[in-house]
Parts: C-alpha cells; structure tokens; sequence
C-alpha cells in the first residue's frame, strides 16, 4: 500500500470529532486490521527507503569496519592494544578484539550506542509527524479511516522497527569484519570464564536485543518532539539536541541524584551479559526506565496529536 492508497478515503472515528477537521457522511468507524497492517507496511517501505535513511544505515555500518580497520593496524605487529581498563564497559572490550572478532560486535555497539544510535533515532523519530505536517502530506493521511491514535502508533511502531534495524545493521557489520579480519573461537568473559563460540553469537544476539530496547524511550520523547511543531527539520534538530544535553547532563557529578533517571544512564549495562552469571540489576532499571519513557512521553504525543489543529 502507498501513500496514494490512504487518500481520498471516509475520515475515521477520531478524525471525525478531532479539532480542525471536518466529518464525512458515511464515515467509516473500524477499519479493519488488514488495513492497519497496509498502513504499517506503507509507512516501513517509506521509511527504509528514504535516502536519509539509507545514508543513516550506511554511516552505523560504517563505524564497526573503522573500529576493526584501526585495530587490526594498530596489532599488526604483534602488539597489543591498550585501553582495556575495567568495569566492563565498552573500552574494556577493545583489548579482546584481536583475539576474538567476536568482541567486536560488543566493542561496535558500545561505541555507537552513546550518540550514532540514538542520533539516527532522533532524526527518523522527529521527522515522522513533523516531517509530514512540512511536506503537507499530513492532512492527506488523516483522510484515510485509520484514526489519529492509530496513525500515531504506527508511526511508532516504525520508529521501533528502525531502531532494531539500526541496531542489526551495526552488529551484523562488526561480526562480518570481525571475523575477516581477525581469529574467532571460544571467548573468555569478563568474569574470566570461557563460553563456547555459539553461546557468544547467542549473547551477541541478546546485547543487540537490549541495545534496540535501550533506544524505546529516545523514540517516544522524538515522537513527541514531533508532534510540537510543523518543521521536520525543527523536531530532529531539537530531538538531537535533548540526547546531547542529558548525556552531558549524566557525566556531572554534582547531578549523580538524577543522573539514574536519564534515559542514557543504564544503556552501557549490556556489558553485564558478559558477565558470568550475568548481572541483572542494571539491565532491569535500564529496560523499566526506557518503558517508563515510552508511557510519559508516548501518552503526551498522543495528547497533543489527537487535539492540535492539523492545518497542513
């Protein structure tokens, strides 16, 4: 289904009674769930095939074969590489690159999650209602009977299929440049305990899983950035801007009492996956505070989309 497919249609239930839109006769009430996964399916091939998107992919599949790239020239002759420092954190994965490529797929997602990710993110989730309301394609698809919350949703369902996308995207890169250019096997975790090769790909696969689930609240508070104003170009730039603030925000350390209510603060916890046994205490607040995200600020796109004027 195409955009022209959702014009030209009866208003639904919620554009009925919605301000600044007019009811049709014979308006239909409840669309049909075939209809609503046409719609999805439409915003999805929208959405992938847009060249800012494509260029966005590009770019994260890119950092993974520079990472790989600069250590395999920095370890060419025998050495090894520093800045393994402790704390399981995305550094201390580095120094096990070049004796397992595997360790590049946890070294990739460390070094983008902090701002590559959540900045792709930003711009495909503050352009998604904005972004129409500038072209003036909004109006057009609020023609169609699926419903102002509907229409919202999908385009968050979208959002969320973008950032597991993205995600992949970095992770499938740096498992294919890890293991060209550097020896695979058994890998020894942080506790120092060593797994077989399948049950790190297994852990690889979990980490990209809670790292797409780190990236939910970014994309509710960019929905709802979207929703405040008409300028896709506004709402990406102020969604991108926020992400910088907070993260400068939680490296103060007279702000470390709010600092564990930032939606960043407990996104480099997916290390504790590689630990042995994991440690579950900061997965559990980083995926609790990213569904907290998720309702406030999913619920206030929500409020101000199905009661502003859409004039465009």
């Amino acid at each position: 289904m195409s955009r022209a497919d959702v014009r030209g249609e009866p208003v639904g239930e919620d554009e009925a009674t919605a301000p600044g839109t007019v009811a049709v006769p014979g308006a239909v009430r409840s669309p049909s769930p075939l209809w609503s996964l046409g719609l999805l399916r439409s915003e999805l091939l929208i959405t992938f095939r847009r060249w800012r998107t494509l260029a966005l992919l590009a770019v994260l599949a890119a950092v993974p074969i520079l990472v790989g790239i600069a250590v395999k020239i920095e370890t060419s002759d025998g050495s090894s590489l520093g800045g393994g420092g402790g704390g399981g954190e995305g550094p201390a994965f580095i120094s096990q690159i070049s004796n397992n490529g595997l360790f590049l797929v946890f070294t990739a997602l460390a070094a983008t999650l902090p701002f590559f990710l959540p900045m792709a993110i930003g711009v495909v989730a503050g352009d998604a209602i904005a972004g129409e309301s500038s072209a003036g394609t909004l109006r057009y698809l609020l023609v169609a009977p699926a419903g102002r919350s509907r229409l919202l949703l999908t385009k968050y369902a979208t959002v969320l299929a973008f950032c597991l996308a993205a995600t992949l995207v970095v992770a499938v890169s740096a498992l294919a440049v890890g293991a060209l250019l550097f020896p695979v096997g058994d890998l020894v975790t942080i506790s120092g305990t060593r797994i077989t090769y399948a049950e790190g790909l297994g852990r690889a696969l979990l980490i990209a899983l809670v790292v797409a689930a780190s990236l939910v609240g970014v994309a509710a508070l960019g929905l709802f950035v979207s929703t405040l104003t008409g300028s896709g170009i506004a709402a990406m730039a102020t969604t991108v801007g926020l992400l910088i603030t907070v993260q400068i925000l939680d490296q103060i350390p007279q702000l470390d009492a709010l600092q564990p209510y930032f939606f960043s603060h407990y996104w480099l916890s997916f290390a504790d996956l590689m630990r042995e046994p994991v440690y579950w205490d900061d997965l559990v607040k980083n995926l609790g505070l990213q569904a907290l995200y998720a309702a406030v600020f999913g619920s206030a796109a929500w409020a101000r989309f199905t009661t502003r004027d859409i004039t465009a």
